[in-house]
């Protein structure tokens, strides 16, 4: 990568040249952003995974900018019409959009006015009147009428069209107009005739007839009026005075020019305002559009990204033996029982509710389970009878210390759907396969919730309409995030957790499941390198994330690095104990002197770390699940009432405020104007999925199913 890009990444992210470089060199070598931000951060200046991520993106980024440019470069020489400071301009910018606005003039286009205007010869004449270098363009005129240009007005007609697709041309003039409209234009928005009062329209009735400038819209606000305009609800435009418009149009094209004679001065001002009205509005307002879009899909996908994070980083009840509940009142709940790895034992249904109302039996079939399959915990769906559900269970006597829970469904119906269910349970529906997922995902969200796309699970904004090649690429980075941040059990894990792990991939993950069938369980870390196409680079990449329980080397559930075994059996030969003595003695492993270890490959950083993990090996970094009762005297919307405090859990959190869970079908909505007494931008900053929270009730409408809540004065 060239010095330019590389100030340009420094200055924008106020780091280190040596640190991007070094970066750039770790990437090329094959490294993962997980591997890079834990395991090399001499190499890096400690920079952290947001920060890899972020040098990552401007890396290939510029990589396809220069591809560009040498693209257009090769399309200017083959056309005879590359100069040396032609060249010099395009190599020395950093800016897509520049590169494009340079190349416009250049670029095969379509037959247009101007180029037929050309074609008839009127070139010349357009280039006299808009460098000003007549006075009288009538008579000049006269000399371009024949076989093909009939009259003056013809000709003068073909000059302006020249002359306005010039103008549309210009770098500087679509730069001051990107400003313009980028400052102080305006998304305005009409509803389609006819559709004022149809039913799908009703939810965009804000955007009937609404206006807001351009650089203030919240990104929600945008994609939702986007969407009403992709439905054919509204039309959408992007207005600017346009009186402004023409006059920083004209200030560039009079600029540095002697003064017109009146009829020259008439025709430039007509070209001008042809220009901005028949090629530059169109375009430039497409363009403000579409930065807008792009703008508004990067926040929306960060709000996805984070609250995934979450999700997935929520607590984990651990390795319990589970009786999973997917409710339902006509077609009854299905029940299954698992065993602390997550394995189906059992599976049968059972009709407590309406229309069958089999309680006694119910509660037999129940409390015979617990019994029978010693169960610890029990997961219950949140989703369509769950509340009712719930109440039934902690109407029997269960055993002490088993604890009732409520599990989120959203994602669960595409999981029991897929192929990867049919893969694990080819002999079982759809609603056993949904019951086994909810038992998993009480255990153990995030090795359960990788199985599912994660725009399916309901956590996001208008995730539909973002770009679709972003969202997945970052929500691909959040879960790889959080897998190697958690680590994975080498001898549990499924191929589809695995396939998250740093250096890893599908086709690996596919060849440890079949070794670890064809092997049993793998004893050591270094084992993985017998696994079929797994060489030294990917064991590199993956095995600090890799943990083995009760491995013969303890470090193999740790961690550290396999790379770092032997420093860290030399402190443990300084302290004179031995390794198993070392791990998992916070107070031991606190007299190390890390100055002691430090070489020209082991920094402080990564010393730190090792002690740290030496003091708490395999620590899982995620919170202890806590069980969490709904009220009571809530069934239904009908029972909610303005005034009323209520136990929730935030479900999902966008940029306009937080969705929560109040114990019934309808989600309740804290307004991000509700979440604070003291104003709050971005309510992730404040809340966060899951937690657990008491809202006052604000609003409640019935006739369209919507709950306000408020945190202010709570």
């Amino acid at each position: 990568m060239t010095r330019l890009y590389l100030d340009h990444i420094a200055e924008a992210m106020n780091v280190k040249i040596w640190q991007i470089e070094n970066c750039i060199s770790l990437f090329e070598e094959g490294a993962t952003i997980p591997f890079i931000s834990r395991y090399r951060k001499e190499r890096t200046g400690a920079l952290d995974e947001t920060q890899v991520a972020e040098i990552r993106h401007w890396y290939l980024r510029f990589e396809e900018l220069e591809k560009r440019k040498q693209a257009v470069l090769k399309s200017i020489e083959e056309q005879g019409k590359l100069t040396d400071s032609l060249r010099e301009q395009i190599e020395s910018l950093v800016d897509p959009q520049v590169l494009e606005d340079i190349y416009l003039p250049y670029r095969p286009k379509r037959r247009t006015r101007a180029s037929i205007a050309k074609e008839k010869g009127l070139e010349p004449l357009a280039e006299a009147i808009f460098n000003i270098t007549c006075d009288d363009p009538q008579s000049l005129s006269q000399k371009y009428i024949g076989d093909q240009v009939t009259s003056e007005e013809e000709a003068l007609a073909g000059a302006n069209d020249i002359m306005a697709e010039w103008i549309s041309e210009s770098q500087h003039v679509r730069a001051d107009l990107r400003d313009l409209y980028s400052r102080w234009g305006r998304v305005v928005t009409k509803v389609s005739k006819g559709k004022e009062e149809s039913e799908e329209a009703s939810k965009y009735r804000n955007y009937f007839d609404f206006s807001e400038r351009l650089d203030r819209i919240p990104s929600h606000r945008l994609l939702a009026i986007l969407r009403a305009s992709s439905e054919e609800i509204v039309g959408v435009r992007v207005d600017v005075k346009s009186d402004y418009a023409i006059e920083r149009i004209s200030r560039r094209v009079y600029q540095g020019k002697s003064k017109p004679s009146p009829s020259v001065r008439e025709l430039l001002d007509a070209a001008v305002e042809d220009s901005y009205k028949r090629l530059l509005h169109p375009s430039i307002e497409n363009e403000s559009l579409s930065a807008a879009k792009e703008k508004a899909d990067l926040d929306s996908i960060r709000v996805f990204g984070e609250n995934l994070r979450q999700l997935l980083l929520a607590p984990p009840v651990g390795e319990k033996r589970t009786l999973a509940i997917d409710p339902g009142f006509r077609t009854g709940c299905k029940v299954v029982c698992l065993d602390a790895q997550g394995v189906l034992l059992y599976n049968d249904t059972i009709f407590p509710h309406p229309p069958n109302n089999e309680k006694i039996a119910s509660m037999k079939k129940i409390s015979h389970l617990v019994e029978a399959y010693k169960i610890e915990v029990i997961a219950i769906g949140n989703g369509t009878a769950g509340r009712e559900t719930e109440a039934f269970i902690k109407k029997i006597a269960l055993p002490k210390g088993v604890r009732v829970y409520s599990v989120s469904e959203d994602g669960a119906s595409v999981y029991s759907a897929s192929e990867i269910a049919r893969e694990e349970f080819p002999d079982y529906d759809v609603t056993v396969r949904g019951a086994v997922s909810i038992g998993r995902r009480l255990m153990d969200p995030l090795a359960e919730l990788v199985k599912i796309d994660p725009k399916s699970i309901g956590v996001g904004q208008y995730q539909h309409d973002v770009n679709q090649t972003l969202l997945k690429e970052r929500l691909d980075t959040v879960v790889e995030s959080c897998v190697n941040n958690v680590g994975v059990n080498l001898n549990t894990a499924s191929k589809h957790l695995l396939r998250y792990v740093s250096g890893i991939g599908p086709v690996l993950a596919g060849n440890i499941i079949e070794y670890r069938d064809e092997n049993g369980a793998f004893g050591s870390r270094r084992e993985l390198l017998k696994v079929r196409r797994l060489g030294e680079k990917a064991f590199e990449q993956c095995a600090g994330f890799m943990r083995i329980p009760n491995a013969e080397n303890p470090l193999d559930n740790s961690a550290v690095h396999p790379e770092r075994y032997e420093l860290v059996e030399k402190m443990a030969s300084d302290l004179g104990v031995s390794l198993t003595d070392l791990i998992s003695n916070e107070q031991l492993s606190s007299t190390i002197d890390i100055a002691k270890y430090v070489s020209e490959e082991v920094g402080e950083p990564t010393l730190k770390d090792i002690v740290k993990e030496l003091a708490k090996p395999g620590r899982d970094p995620r919170s202890i699940i806590k069980v969490f009762e709904f009220s009571s005297e809530i069934r239904s919307i009908e029972d909610v009432k303005v005034g009323m405090i209520l136990p929730c859990i935030v479900t999902n959190i966008t940029n306009f405020g937080a969705f929560v869970d109040i114990g019934i079908k309808q989600n309740g909505l804290i307004h991000v104007s509700q979440i604070s007494d003291k104003r709050v931008e971005d309510p992730s900053q404040v809340l966060k999925l899951h937690q657990q929270l008491h809202a006052k009730v604000v609003n409640v409408d019935l006739e369209r199913q919507r709950i306000g809540l408020s945190l202010r004065g709570i």
